[in-house]
């Protein structure tokens, strides 16, 4: 899995995956032009998509009614070192039987992403430092 980020102007970066791409910005007051969401923000996406996904997968499998489900993901900032120190999924689903609420609770739980951000991944961040571009040499006849 991977995905591809170049920078375009300002605070923006464009992400690309499998030929799909999204704009990731800054808001005017952090010195960008808000033209996207942000990395935590994209990070709260890909939490709650995931979730949503595997919420989507029981209730099919079970043959139950998937008409307006939809989850918000809240988070609070943290200190030292910065980052999001604590998470809240909000999965709204049809009513269930409480036996297919535990369920729906477990398949939630077990999102991909749910399950990284559990487990404390290993991140290796590796600095690529390309040469600068040689001068063009013209020849005098």
């Amino acid at each position: 899995m991977e995905v591809q980020i170049r920078h375009t102007e300002g605070a923006a970066f464009v992400v690309s995956a499998r030929g799909h791409e999204i704009m990731c910005d800054q808001p005017r007051e952090n010195g960008g032009g808000d033209g996207g969401l942000t990395p935590p923000e994209l990070l709260l996406a890909s939490l709650g998509t995931c979730a949503g996904y595997y919420a989507l997968q029981y209730l099919r499998a079970r043959k139950l009614p998937e008409t307006g489900l939809a989850v918000r993901v809240e988070a609070e900032k943290a200190a030292s070192p910065a980052r999001l120190g604590r998470f809240a999924i909000h999965v709204d689903a049809p009513p269930l039987e409480a036996r297919h609420e535990e369920g729906l609770l477990r398949a939630v739980r077990a999102c991909l992403i749910h399950n990284t951000m559990h487990a404390s991944p290993e991140i290796a961040t590796i600095i690529h430092m390309r040469p600068a571009p040689m001068p063009e040499v013209t020849m005098k006849a």
